[in-house]
């Protein structure tokens, strides 16, 4: 039998697209390996958002390549995608794209060498996995693909296209199938989950569709991850404190705080703005965990800018925060703002003050942390530590791959199990509990 090594590189919504290619994969006879080495092919599933991804990619793609040279190589994904008609990529045995995946098994059989479909009609999109990447007991579920904000700096759109939410029912459908395989965290991605439905004209209809799969029959719970702070959709705060199967867990890209610096970004707010969405999430949900997305470096901005957003994050405190630095992107309408050799001398102050926030951050954290000790959750387990009576997992505040997590003191854990613990200190950015029987 022939052997699959896949390497997804980016976002969640790259795992599902590679949870998808591998499930193509071994209907086609091909076997899972997780070692490149062993590989008769070899994907590089890309991310092509930023700089420092492309980088991150092409580095990838080379790295495996070299591990495994008799292996055919296929570069895919967001970058595939978004160069692949330019690309002179010889090492590559194949260049496929990350629209129609359906097509997987052309290239998997060396058919095609370059190939970059559009979109399939959404009622023929596949949304079985027979492979999931996640730890186990959590798996990613996306809702739609593609974005029409047209944030000034923001290559999706030309990525991955405008707007297209998923079938309700291929959704719930998902959902079902997932929650019938044990998965207890359903990660729901989007490029903005408040958006869907709103393609078609119409209002969004995510608070429709939380309530849909909120009232599932099933042992689990639903995360929520990454909703544009303009669009934040209504009746969302009700439908969660009504709902516990949906956790008070926010992911908001707000990117800055400046309304100057903002509407260059062609966002719509301000700090009066934001502080106010927060203020209502945390007073209707005591309990509510924020994430947020801070970018640096942006065109216009100065230290006044600069100072401003760092107001706003102490006024906001925030749970998490991840922070990244402006990448001038070609086919984005912030490209021509500024001049490649301006944006290079902008980039490294900005790597300055990025520091500055992040050690901001880090406080904040670390104080918003201290009011889970004392207290029992539930703990999603990740990995138990060889020769160590402790394992590795997750409360609800604790995002995949992106937050802390939870250091779980005792015995008999295996990743998958959920238990309860007593939180009894912080560690840095992680907490620290003891099994409860």
């Amino acid at each position: 039998m022939k052997r699959i090594y896949i390497e997804s590189l980016g976002c969640a919504k790259n795992q599902v697209d590679s949870e998808i290619l591998l499930s193509y994969a071994i209907e086609n006879g091909y076997e899972r390996t997780e070692d490149a080495r062993d590989a008769d092919v070899i994907v590089v599933n890309t991310c092509g958002f930023i700089e420092s991804a492309k980088k991150e990619s092409i580095d990838t793609f080379f790295s495996l390549h070299e591990a495994n040279p008799s292996a055919r190589i296929i570069l895919a994904g967001c970058l595939a995608e978004r160069y692949g008609n330019d690309m002179d990529l010889e090492e590559a045995d194949a260049i496929f794209g990350n629209r129609d995946l359906s097509l997987f098994p052309e290239v998997l059989e060396g058919r095609e060498k370059l190939l970059l479909p559009d979109y399939p009609d959404p009622d023929r999109e596949r949304d079985d996995r027979k492979v999931l990447l996640n730890y186990p007991g959590s798996a990613y579920l996306k809702i739609s693909e593609g974005c029409n904000h047209r944030c000034s700096y923001c290559a999706i759109p030309v990525i991955r296209g405008s707007l297209r939410s998923r079938p309700m029912d291929k959704i719930i459908a998902e959902a079902k199938r997932l929650i019938a395989e044990g998965i207890y965290e359903i990660n729901i991605v989007a490029q903005d989950l408040g958006a869907y439905g709103t393609d078609d004209g119409g209002p969004s209809r995510f608070t429709e569709l939380m309530d849909k799969l909120s009232s599932l029959e099933g042992d689990f719970v639903l995360r929520m991850l990454y909703i544009h702070p303009d669009t934040f959709p209504e009746g969302l705060m009700e439908l969660c404190r009504e709902r516990k199967k949906i956790l008070p867990y926010f992911d908001i890209p707000f990117q800055h705080a400046d309304p100057v610096v903002l509407r260059a970004m062609r966002r719509t707010g301000n700090p009066e703005i934001y502080l106010s969405l927060i203020e209502r999430i945390r007073t209707a949900l005591p309990d509510a965990v924020i994430r947020t997305t801070l970018m640096l470096g942006f065109p216009g901005e100065d230290r006044a800018a600069f100072d401003t957003l760092l107001a706003f994050v102490r006024d906001a405190r925030f749970d998490w925060m991840g922070s990244f630095l402006y990448s001038r992107e070609e086919d984005t309408p912030a490209y021509d703002m500024r001049g490649e050799k301006e944006h290079k001398k902008a980039q490294k102050t900005a790597a300055l003050w990025q520091k500055e926030l992040e050690a901001l951050q880090e406080e904040i954290t670390a104080e918003r942390l201290e009011r889970f000790v004392g207290k029992e959750y539930t703990v999603l387990i990740e990995e138990n530590v060889e020769g160590e009576d402790l394992a590795i997992g997750r409360i609800y505040a604790e995002a995949p791959d992106v937050d802390g997590l939870t250091v779980v003191m005792g015995r008999g854990m295996k990743p998958g199990d959920r238990v309860r613990a007593g939180i009894t200190r912080t560690r840095g950015v992680d907490l620290e509990g003891v099994l409860i029987d």
